[in-house]
């Protein structure tokens, strides 16, 4: 199966700590490289996994506070440093603009690259971003300033062709596509063989949601139904859900509530606040809710 990882170079909030570093992920599909939020020191956190910074194409930032955005500076720089030619694509709601453009005139002018601001609707759900492979599509959130996270889902996939109908029917490759696509196949004595016979089902399309920061909303598990894996700040144990009001943030419990909602496959909880000195009280108040949790760390690598 084609690749479609997410790796965790960041899971903390706001306040730094020893423990963890700010929000930032990148997601690997099938080798292109889409960078979730730039929090501080995610370029070193890269070099610590081993994944190139020369191979992030798109970065898409939620919303225009610190922790999800002081990586940028650095990073671009380094990719200048690097020799980087491609154009990098930068997503977010309009405030990240003027942010972006002040890192450009102070410290990037005159590197080798274009970098190009791409806004985004954080009230909207829409398709933002596509290739061959892939959609990317906003989920308006609710935080103290213009917030969206990102759903990003694999394109269907044609059906397999079976082997075995290739040797028997002496199926020429110049064909092999034109059955995947639906159609049948007709041998030199004129019998007709269906497409549904010649080929199984396709490899179900994978997604993945990334859901940092936002207020608890009930609703938001209706835009990622059924998703593979989903990402769901829980900022705060179900004790300071007052607190978590007042910031809007979630608890881990309002997490696993909309992974429930969504029946989703998997749900990783993650912007943890810089008080929380056990984060096994998180997991277990989610797991009490949605038993397919984990807490997301610094290093960690998950498949869709």
């Amino acid at each position: 199966m084609e690749t479609f990882k997410v790796n965790i170079l960041g899971c903390g909030s706001a306040k730094p700590t020893t423990r963890h570093m700010p929000t930032a992920q990148i997601v690997d599909f099938r080798s292109k490289y889409f960078m979730l939020d730039c929090g501080e020191g995610a370029q070193v956190q890269m070099q610590r996994m081993g994944l190139s910074m020369l191979r992030i194409g798109h970065i898409f930032i939620t919303h225009n506070h610190g922790d999800h955005v002081f990586g940028l500076p650095g990073l671009i720089s380094t990719m200048a440093l690097l020799g980087r030619t491609a154009g990098l694509y930068i997503h977010g709601p309009k405030e990240i603009e003027g942010f972006l453009s002040c890192i450009l005139s102070t410290y990037c002018e005159g590197i080798g690259f274009k970098v190009e601001f791409i806004p985004v609707d954080p009230t909207s759900h829409s398709l933002i971003y596509e290739d061959r492979g892939l959609t990317v599509w906003s989920l308006p959130l609710k935080h103290r300033v213009p917030c969206c996270g990102y759903l990003l889902k694999e394109k269907e996939r044609l059906p397999h062709i079976r082997r075995e109908m290739i040797d028997a029917f002496d199926i020429p490759v110049s064909q092999i596509n034109n059955i995947k696509a639906g159609a049948s196949w007709t041998t030199p004595d004129g019998t007709v063989i269906p497409h549904e016979r010649l080929t199984t089902p396709a490899t179900p399309a994978r997604s993945y949601a990334y859901c940092s920061d936002t207020r608890y909303l009930p609703h938001l598990a209706s835009l990622v139904r059924g998703v593979d894996l989903l990402y769901h700040e829980a900022t705060f144990p179900d004790e300071r859900q007052l607190r978590a009001a007042q910031t809007a943030h979630s608890t881990a419990r309002q997490a696993a509530r909309v992974a429930r909602d969504a029946q989703a496959g998997r749900l990783i909880i993650g912007h943890f606040s810089a008080s929380i000195k056990d984060e096994e009280t998180l997991l277990k108040e989610a797991q009490e809710v949605f038993p397919q949790t984990c807490l997301a760390h610094e290093g960690l690598t998950l498949d869709v």
